[in-house]
């Protein structure tokens, strides 16, 4: 549980791109890595093998995923998050020290989560379930999960609608009734933000849009003025 505890009090950067945008350029997530590196990340979350790859250049800890290439119409009702153990072992075998998957009660096609946690184990590393409410992380933790992070929550249809705040209620209520460490990811802008996760018990902080992603920023700002 060392690498673990690595993460314990850290910010971690989620240094994603889709396809198609211009940064999703394997340099420029290269460079990108780099830049949060220099500003004092304490680990990266990353999504695909190519970035897991480069991501291990850093000697941080790594958190792998999977996505789309693009995310369907109907994504809040289905699993996308590493959706199977096919993606599993291409995480494995491309270096990730922890896998992120959908830890949701949403149904999978070709695996169960607790298939998911025994194979990431097998392989020596670390499950993390991205979790969208309560019941969702107790289940994971139960399963054997051993990081359950809020990554999904107002993202799914079980979860309601988000605001533009992060969700402080899961968090807490996540950090009272599970032995886990807890994890709190979205929608998180500002320092003071992470401060008060800490604050609630988590154990790690994952900031992506507000320090990777420069066209959320800049959306932030038009439509700020125009309010």
């Amino acid at each position: 549980m060392e690498l673990i505890e690595k993460l314990k009090g850290k910010i971690v950067v989620s240094s994603q791109a889709m396809p198609g945008e211009p940064l999703y350029d394997e340099s420029c997530m290269e460079a990108m890595m780099a830049s949060v590196v220099n500003g004092g990340a304490g680990g990266l979350r990353v999504a695909g093998y190519r970035d897991v790859r480069n991501a291990k250049k850093f000697g941080l800890p790594v958190i792998g995923l999977t996505k789309p290439d693009r995310l369907p119409d109907n994504w809040r009702e289905i699993v996308y998050i590493t959706p199977g153990l096919d993606e599993v072992q291409g995480l494995i075998e491309a270096g990730a020290d922890i896998i992120a998957f959908d830890g949701t009660s949403r149904p999978r096609n070709n695996c169960t989560l607790r298939e998911m946690i025994d194979v990431i184990h097998n392989s020596s590393r670390f499950a993390m379930a991205d979790i969208s409410t309560l019941e969702e992380g107790v289940n994971c933790a139960n399963l054997g999960a051993d990081l359950i992070s809020t990554t999904l929550a107002g993202y799914t249809m079980e979860s309601g609608e988000p605001s533009d705040r992060p969700d402080f209620e899961l968090l807490k209520s996540l950090v009272n009734n599970i032995n886990k460490p807890v994890i709190l990811e979205g929608r998180i802008w500002s320092p003071d933000e992470a401060k008060k996760a800490f604050e609630l018990g988590a154990h790690c902080v994952v900031i992506g849009s507000a320090i990777t992603r420069p066209q959320l920023i800049t959306k932030r700002f038009v439509e700020g003025i125009k309010k």
